[in-house]
């Protein structure tokens, strides 16, 4: 508390100082993001109907580093990233997902109302740059059918808007520590019946830890026009092109002796990720009449990965497609959505000896062929909606999701009876959502009952010969929602409160059973129930000054209902991999000149990282702080500057962990990835309108 003491009268009295040089300074003209808004109707939203999703959007992603997208969206009460490197993150939603190892899954993710979620269920959020977007929306559990209806929910990424009828050009560029250098340069342009946007970024860092440098670059492009009174097109290209090396997770010894080491072996490997993907979608979309629309795209994506590990070296590349088509209308009093989405991909991969050991000190060297696989995965969904108002006041959803799931495993690499190709066709499954809403002026409140599902991955479905299990079946949960939102004090407060209960069957458990290598299984059922607060204030000192403070909590309390691993017995114990308890908050202050103070904080409590709870993560809090500025030049030309701390008081914190972790050869377990320890950042970004 002396650190907070300290710190913080000295941030004000920067930002007071600040406030008394800019007192005359012309108002900034630079065109204003959306405010800052946490699951509230001020920014509408498209997913759920009558239900609750929570979008973040404008001024909460300017809270951060551009490099730093976990932290806006760890702002949202039940969704937690946990972080391990700017190329790796995994995604929780309530719970869901926390026994993922690596990566993100059990949720489906938009981009544009593009499907961007792979043949097995695995998204990438890392895939997109912070800077090109402009909200987030997250449907947290099964219950927008329209978007697969999976257990975690589905997270919808959508690009920053043209500005009506302007041409602008906007360059940001972010200097910080450890050599990093971001700059993101953008062109819109927008006129009657026609928009388009087009962005090049660019970032390079040599990262907190050893062996975690890391570039990236990427183009985007996105148009939108008419081609008639009654239909319009839509063209999106996203193009990512990166390298990251791998510091990997570290023991607990390393942990708190030197958080900036690497796993010994991926630094003697000089272990590293190098991606191209690719993302295109052509959409169209006509108005039949005042009461029907539709909008239908195409899609392809593209991903090559190269990785060499300590233990082989992974080639893959995956080709997708599809298309998804939605109608929206309303027949009568009654509002509808139904549609298809069908998506199918193709993943080759191989793997090879890593001779690093033989390659005097120079990292990995590519050796002799171990395998070499295909796989052709695809899901089809169809999904509909009803709405009805009952009163003026109450109103009733109905949604039904359809899903069927196929897996086709090719072994190419050995024959007889050791290949082990195999077919695996999931059961269709059906998952209905019914919710109620009841709104009144200062207010609504609202139910939601839905079911959800998740696949395994084809990997989990294997078993330690590599031979397809058909006894592996799909994770299923029914949820159960209650919540309420209020508007206060002539809006100046929201208040959100949400509490949930769902019961997952058929828990699937990814069991090491080697360096490399996880099977799966189903083992038992676990129980997520939590609440979820989200609080938002508007105020101001006087006219030209205004402070926004915000906060979101969360409390999760999940447990196994029936785990039984073997001889153990672990049902009653805390779900693995989750915090119990979790709170963001923070205050905003402005001054009409332009002159803005960040400041956020997060707490994330203890993290069982065993399934017997023997070993957890400690809690943490960590506080950051940006400083900003802008001004208007002429009618054409305007200037923002900033500057900002993260991690200010240097704390040393796990900002993700690997559960269950295994120590091979008699070495310790390595459960965490180290989170940055404090670090600096300023940014300049010049806008020109034309």
């Amino acid at each position: 508390m002396n650190l907070i003491q300290k710190g913080l009268p000295l941030l004000f009295t920067i930002f007071n100082a600040l406030t008394i040089v800019a007192q005359d300074i012309q108002k900034d003209s630079i065109t204003q993001l959306d405010e800052v808004v946490l699951t509230q109707e001020a920014i509408p939203k498209k997913a759920t109907g009558i239900t609750s999703s929570s979008k973040i959007a404008g001024k909460t992603f300017e809270r951060f580093n551009p490099t730093d997208i976990p932290s806006a969206i760890n702002q949202v009460s039940g969704v937690y990233i946990l972080s391990g490197a700017i190329n790796t993150n995994r995604i929780t939603v309530r719970g869901i997902g926390s026994r993922t190892p690596y990566g993100t899954n059990k949720l489906r993710m938009y981009f544009n109302s593009i499907p961007v979620t792979n043949g097995t269920g695995s998204s990438t959020i890392e895939a997109y740059d912070f800077e090109n977007l402009g909200a987030v929306e997250i449907i947290k559990g099964p219950k927008a059918t329209a978007f697969g209806s999976n257990l975690g929910g589905a997270i919808l990424l959508e690009t920053k808007a043209s500005v009506e009828d302007k041409t602008q050009l906007i360059n940001s560029f972010t200097m910080g520590s450890y050599n990093m250098l971001k700059d993101n340069l953008g062109f819109s342009h927008s006129e009657d019946g026609f928009n388009l946007s087009f962005s090049y970024n660019h970032l390079e860092t040599d990262g907190y830890r050893q062996n975690s440098q890391f570039q990236r670059d990427g183009l985007l492009l996105n148009t939108r026009f008419r081609t008639g009174q009654k239909s319009s097109m839509a063209f999106l290209v996203n193009y990512i092109d990166y390298t990251a090396q791998i510091p990997s997770s570290i023991n607990q010894t390393d942990f708190e002796e030197d958080p900036t080491r690497a796993a010994s072996n991926w630094l003697a490997a000089q272990g590293y990720e190098a991606n191209k993907y690719i993302l295109t979608g052509l959409s169209h979309t006509y108005q039949f009449s005042e009461k029907l629309q539709n909008t239908t795209s195409i899609f392809y994506s593209y991903l090559d990965h190269y990785e060499p590990r300590p233990f082989n070296i992974l080639d893959e590349f995956t080709n997708g497609y599809g298309f998804r088509s939605r109608f929206a209308g309303n027949w009568g009093k009654a509002d509808f959505t139904f549609g298809a989405e069908f998506y199918r991909d193709e993943y080759r991969w191989g793997t090879f000896e890593n001779l690093y050991e033989e390659n005097n000190g120079n990292g990995s060297l590519e050796g002799a062929v171990l395998s070499d696989n295909t796989e052709f995965r695809r899901q089809f969904n169809l999904f509909g909606t009803l709405t009805y108002p009952i009163t003026a006041q109450l109103s009733a959803q109905l949604g039904l999701n359809w899903n069927k799931t196929h897996y086709d495993f090719r072994d190419l690499f050995n024959q007889g009876d050791t290949n082990a190709s195999a077919k695996r066709n999931f059961d269709a499954i059906l998952l209905p959502n019914f919710g109620l809403n009841y709104q009144w002026k200062k207010g609504k409140l609202y139910a939601n009952i839905s079911r959800g599902f998740s696949n395994p991955s084809l990997e989990e479905t294997l078993t330690p010969d590599g031979i397809i299990n058909p006894d592996i079946a799909q994770e299923t949960g029914t949820n159960y929602e209650l919540g309420t939102e209020w508007m206060l004090f002539k809006k100046r407060l929201s208040a959100n409160i949400t509490v949930y209960r769902m019961n997952v069957k058929n828990l699937l458990v990814a069991q090491r059973v080697g360096e490399d290598q996880y099977i799966g299984r189903n083992a038992g059922e676990t129980r997520h129930q939590g609440m979820e607060l989200d609080l938002h204030y508007r105020g101001k000192f006087s006219p030209r000054i205004s402070f926004t403070p915000y906060l979101s909590y969360t409390l999760n309390d999940h447990t196994f209902v029936d785990f039984v691993d073997g001889d153990n017995d672990y049902s009653g114990n805390p779900l693995t991999g989750v915090p119990k308890h979790r709170l963001s908050s923070g205050i905003d202050f402005r001054h009409t000149n332009g002159l803005q103070l960040n400041l956020t904080h997060q707490f994330v409590d203890e993290i069982p990282m065993t399934d017997t709870n023997s070993i957890s993560s400690d809690s943490f809090n960590v506080f950051h702080a940006k400083l900003g500025f802008r001004k208007s030049l002429s009618s054409q030309f305007s200037l923002g500057v900033n500057a900002g701390i993260n991690n200010i008081f240097d704390t040393n914190y796990a900002q993700s962990v690997l559960i269950n972790a295994v120590g091979f050869g008699g070495a310790q377990p390595r459960y965490y990835y180290p989170g940055n320890g404090r670090n600096y950042f300023g940014g300049l970004q010049l806008n020109y309108v034309f």
